[in-house]
């Protein structure tokens, strides 16, 4: 919809979680933040992006819209990062909901809110294990974590367990990572209750790529719904009970669950 808004989002991200021997710390992130033209004391949000690791690397995944208005917005930058303590496994990274507002000439980054997954559980029921083992789904770092947490309900996981029976699923975010309310209101996500996931890949085509089969999406979308989805969100507005589309959804399918 903006994608200057997104590229401001992604740009930050990118100076603040990668650097080179020499770079670690918050005063050098300040550094970088200031150089890339940003608000260096966005530095000190940044979380988990910054270690005490001596170089790294950032690999952004996808950058969604957690929310898109006419003055403000929310991007939720999906990452991976390497450092020479995960360089081979790939386990580092984040997902930052990253707030800017209006501005000229360019859009003006106002604050960062890091994933916060949680600790790992002991033990995990049945389908989150399925799903961290399935072939067909694609999760990011901090929709790893959120599965390993323990946190997210059945009802999300045993549905995108149906839905990769017959689709190649790659989520952005499920759990944390994500604005607490809908953005621009105050009514509750169903993200941070581990009743939701959004969905931006679907058999390798990006839901926002105009060249993606329109059939592929809506029946995707469909399908989330015959599998327990009572509030399911995309590019396009659905006939039907429990279909929505907005601005905020032209880049992911929303699947959310109300138990």
């Amino acid at each position: 919809m903006q994608p200057q808004v997104k590229l401001r989002a992604v740009r930050l991200v990118e100076a603040l979680g990668s650097w080179a021997v020499g770079g670690s710390g918050v005063a050098a992130a300040r550094g970088r933040a200031g150089g890339a033209g940003y608000d260096p004391g966005l530095a000190d949000q940044a979380g988990n992006l910054l270690s005490g690791a001596p170089e790294a690397a950032l690999q952004v995944l996808e950058a969604q819209y957690g929310g898109i208005l006419s003055d403000s917005a929310s991007v939720l930058v999906v990452c991976r990062q390497y450092t020479p303590g995960n360089a081979g496994n790939g386990t580092g990274g984040t997902t930052v909901d990253v707030r800017l507002s209006s501005a000229q000439p360019l859009w003006r980054v106002t604050a960062l809110h890091p994933a916060q997954p949680g600790p790992a559980a002991t033990t995990l029921g049945s389908a989150a294990r399925a799903v961290l083992a399935s072939d067909a789904i694609t999760l990011p770092p901090a929709g790893r974590a959120d599965v390993l947490s323990g946190n997210i309900h059945d009802s999300a996981l045993t549905a995108l367990l149906t839905l990769a029976r017959s689709h190649r699923v790659e989520l952005s975010v499920v759990r944390s990572g994500h604005p607490i309310d809908v953005f621009g209101t105050t009514r509750p996500s169903d993200h941070p209750k581990g009743r939701a996931f959004d969905v931006w890949r679907i058999d390798g085509h990006a839901v926002v790529d105009p060249a993606a089969p329109r059939s592929l999406t809506e029946g995707f979308m469909r399908a989330a719904a015959a599998a327990g989805s009572y509030n399911v969100g995309g590019p396009w507005q659905l006939s039907g009970a429990g279909f929505f589309s907005d601005d905020t959804h032209h880049d992911h399918v929303h699947v959310g669950f109300n138990y």
